[in-house]
């Protein structure tokens, strides 16, 4: 069935980067949105970055700037580039494809830890 697998994830220094990579395989409807979700210890998930499959993005305020979501609609694959990152940025991120209108469906991934050090 659908299978939604991150990668990227680790520990940077504050300053540093990380690059966030989610693959979807399997059998969906391709005009979807995909996104990044995170949820640190005690803290309910949060939006990150979404994108739409015609290119639309949308990113919570704490993160404009500095990350940049984008995706190879041929290769069902979204990333996340991630720089200037600070400590609040530790979080388990989670990779999500979504459809909520007409067909519908909603996949999310195992999630990749991030650790930003000071």
């Amino acid at each position: 069935q659908v299978q939604v697998v991150e990668s990227g994830g680790g520990l940077v220094q504050a300053g540093g980067s990380l690059r966030l990579s989610c693959v979807v395989s399997g059998n969906i409807f391709n005009f979807n949105t995909m996104g990044w979700y995170r949820q640190a210890p005690g803290k309910q998930r949060e939006m990150v970055a979404v994108i739409t499959s015609g290119g639309t993005t949308d990113y919570a305020d704490s993160v404009r700037g500095r990350f940049t979501i984008s995706r190879d609609n041929a290769k069902n694959t979204v990333y996340l580039q991630m720089n200037s990152l600070k400590p609040e940025d530790t979080a388990v991120y989670y990779c999500n494809v979504n459809r909520r209108y007409g067909i519908r469906y909603d996949y999310w991934g195992q999630g990749t830890q991030v650790t930003v050090s000071s």
